[in-house]
This record gives structure tokens, C-alpha cells and sequence, in this order.
């Protein structure tokens, strides 16, 4: 009888989600939300498309906590998402 050999999809599924997680983690912008910069509630995303008449500026990171955001930044370069393998330090 002969033997069949039969490569493991676990193994190469599971290799296949760790470079994917990897791949992201690092990758990825941070969160954007348009948000008042005086009163930093959240605003609809049209309020921040740049056309005449918008009122909001784009608040990277953080979270939304009643309505207003806290914990990021309205500087991009500011927020770093870190991750597996990333490094540097957030802001």
C-alpha cells in the first residue's frame, strides 16, 4: 500500500494569518474620525471632505467617549499604531 502525503492546511492556513497579522499591524493607518477642533465632538464625514463650508478636521486614534473624542491626535504623524513587530512610541 502506498503512502499519501498530504501537505496540512492547519500549518499553512495558520502561517498565512500570522503574515497577514504582521503585514497589517505595522502597515495600517490609524483611525480617523472628523471631528470639531473646538469643541471635538464628532462631526459626519462630509464635514471634513475640504469643500467650502466644512467645519471639522480629520482626529487620528483614540476613541469616542459621549459623543467627543479623546486619547489621539489631529496630527497623523503623531499617532502610531505599534503592533507586533512594530516599534516607536505613540503620542
Amino acid at each position: 500500500m502506498a503512502r499519501r502525503r498530504l501537505r496540512s492546511s492547519t500549518v499553512v492556513l495558520g502561517g498565512m494569518g500570522v503574515l497577514a497579522a504582521t503585514i497589517t499591524s505595522c502597515g495600517s493607518d490609524p483611525d480617523k474620525r472628523c471631528v470639531d477642533p473646538v469643541t471635538r465632538e464628532k462631526l459626519p464625514s462630509y464635514e471634513c471632505d475640504g469643500s467650502s463650508g466644512t467645519r471639522g478636521s480629520y482626529y487620528y486614534g483614540g476613541q469616542v467617549s459621549d459623543g467627543k473624542v479623546e486619547g489621539g491626535s489631529f496630527d497623523k504623524t503623531a499617532v502610531d499604531r505599534g503592533g507586533f513587530g512594530c516599534s516607536g512610541s505613540g503620542g
